[in-house]
This record gives C-alpha cells, sequence and structure tokens, in this order.
C-alpha cells in the first residue's frame, strides 16, 4: 500500500512539475541574453519610415522623432521597455538581438527599417541583460 500511495502522488506531481517547469524555462533563461531594452519607430507605409530615418540621420532625437512618426501605443518616445526573446515577431527580434546597446544622445539603429506584419520599424536598443 506505502509503493501505490507513494507511487500515485509521485505520478501526478511530476506530471504538475513537468508542465510547470517547462513553461517557466522559456521565461527565466539568462543565457546569452534573453531580454533588452528597446525604442522603435513603427509606420505603415515605408516612405513614412524612412521620412523618420532621414531625421534621425540629420541629428534628430530618436524619442522625439518617434513620438513624431510612430504609429504605435509606444508614442512615449518609442519606449517599449524590456521584452523578452520569443515576445517578438521575429524579424523585430532579430534585428532587436543583433544591435549593439546605444543611447538616445548617440543611437545605433536598424537601417534600412525592418519590415514586419505590422509595418516598417527603426529599431535601437538601450540594453541588454
Amino acid at each position: 500500500m506505502p509503493k501505490n500511495k507513494g507511487g500515485g502522488g509521485g505520478a501526478k506531481g511530476g506530471k504538475g512539475a513537468k508542465g510547470g517547469d517547462g513553461g517557466g524555462d522559456t521565461q527565466k533563461q539568462t543565457k546569452g541574453g534573453t531580454s533588452v531594452k528597446v525604442r522603435h519607430i513603427l509606420c505603415e507605409k515605408q516612405s513614412k519610415c524612412l521620412e523618420a530615418l532621414e531625421k534621425i540621420k540629420a541629428g534628430g532625437k530618436f524619442n522625439e522623432i518617434a513620438a513624431q512618426y510612430s504609429e504605435d501605443k509606444a508614442r512615449s518616445g518609442g519606449d517599449l521597455g524590456w521584452m523578452t526573446r520569443g515576445s517578438m515577431v521575429g524579424p523585430f527580434q532579430d534585428a532587436a538581438f543583433a544591435l549593439p546597446t546605444s543611447s538616445l544622445s548617440n543611437p545605433v539603429y536598424t537601417d534600412p527599417p525592418v519590415k514586419t506584419k505590422f509595418g516598417y520599424h527603426i529599431i535601437m536598443v538601450e540594453g541588454k541583460k
């Protein structure tokens, strides 16, 4: 009888632990950096995005141009905050993790803009962890 109780409890616990750990591992992985602090400018039309890119190249501040041009909810200077690997669309994520960290005063950004199902993005990364 003790074996059955222990075995039954162990099996149930095992299933629960596997399910919980599987989901947790994806979120908690820290190897090679899994989060980026990202800003972007999103435009539906490529021409508008290229216009914003020219303003940045001319010395405009990324956050000010994002507030003026970006067509998404991140209009507060384009700040998306910390985003984890797996929470972004493919091309956006690839570009974000490929970029070096930079600052608003000296931004390093995607040129040309990255196209996703949402439109065209100019992306910059302010931090990685």
